[in-house]
């Protein structure tokens, strides 16, 4: 009988490359639902199947071995906001740094990509070319109609519209992700994209935690913490079992 190990080995998996067109980025959060419905992320799934039917107890931690580095998946548990108990999982990927930029030589159809909508700031995120369009309000945030067809044209590659959230919200910020030259006219919820927002808004609000909403027709909230130091973003959802089956040869 082999003696049992005090630690395990981290359990690491190789994620291959989605179908879809996705640029060379961290896997991103691409569905998320809010307060206890579920989060579908590629990745964000893939741990919540091994911590609840591969690796049980054992583990609390796994990597997986993707195209941007190692990615980990752990166990936390659930925010304060949410019911106690459940299964959290939280992604750690790195932060993305962001600069300044002049919409009338970058983006200079702004006033018809968003229809008119107040902007604030346009800022640029240095890892994937996204531009950071910052409005007046949250509110503007969740009715804006953006041109999508100019999206398309855009430089980089797609434009995040960003706002604080409203007062008695529980939220810090609202935002939308529109990404229409990798074939998704809005991403219901990216987390790469908030990869760069949560910098972004903690050094705007002053917190290295942040409550993301994400107002998109399927919506979803993200919770984030800033890792300044190692430059990381730390990004906890839920995911839930929703089919199970059985192949037969």
């Amino acid at each position: 009988v082999q003696p049992v190990p005090d630690r395990l080995p981290l359990p690491r998996l190789l994620l291959p490359r989605s179908r879809r067109r996705h640029p060379a980025v961290p896997p991103p959060l691409v569905h998320h639902r809010h307060r206890g419905r579920a989060l579908r992320a590629r990745t964000l799934a893939t741990a919540h199947f091994l911590f609840t039917a591969i690796l049980g107890e054992r583990h609390g931690v796994v990597e997986f071995a993707t195209k941007s580095g190692i990615l980990t998946a752990k166990k936390v548990p659930a925010p304060e906001t949410e019911e106690q108990g459940k299964l959290f999982i939280e992604l750690n990927f790195p932060m993305s740094d962001y600069v300044g930029c002049d919409p009338a030589d970058e983006l200079p159809s702004i006033p018809e990509t968003l229809n008119g909508a107040s902007v604030v700031s346009v800022h640029k995120s240095l890892t994937t070319t996204d531009f950071i369009v910052e409005l007046s309000s949250g509110k503007e945030v969740a009715d804006v109609l953006p041109n999508i067809e100019e999206i398309r044209k855009c430089a980089g590659r797609g434009v995040i519209v960003t706002a604080p959230a409203p007062a008695g919200s529980g939220y810090d910020f609202f935002t939308r992700f529109f990404c229409p030259k990798f074939g998704i006219d809005e991403d219901p919820v990216c987390g790469s994209a908030h990869c760069v927002l949560a910098p972004y808004w903690g050094g705007k609000l002053g917190k290295q935690k942040l409550i993301a909403f994400q107002v998109s027709p399927r919506s979803g909230a993200l919770y984030l913490e800033l890792d300044v130091a190692n430059q990381r973003v730390r990004i906890q959802g839920e995911a839930v079992t929703v089919m199970a089956g059985t192949l037969f040869a």
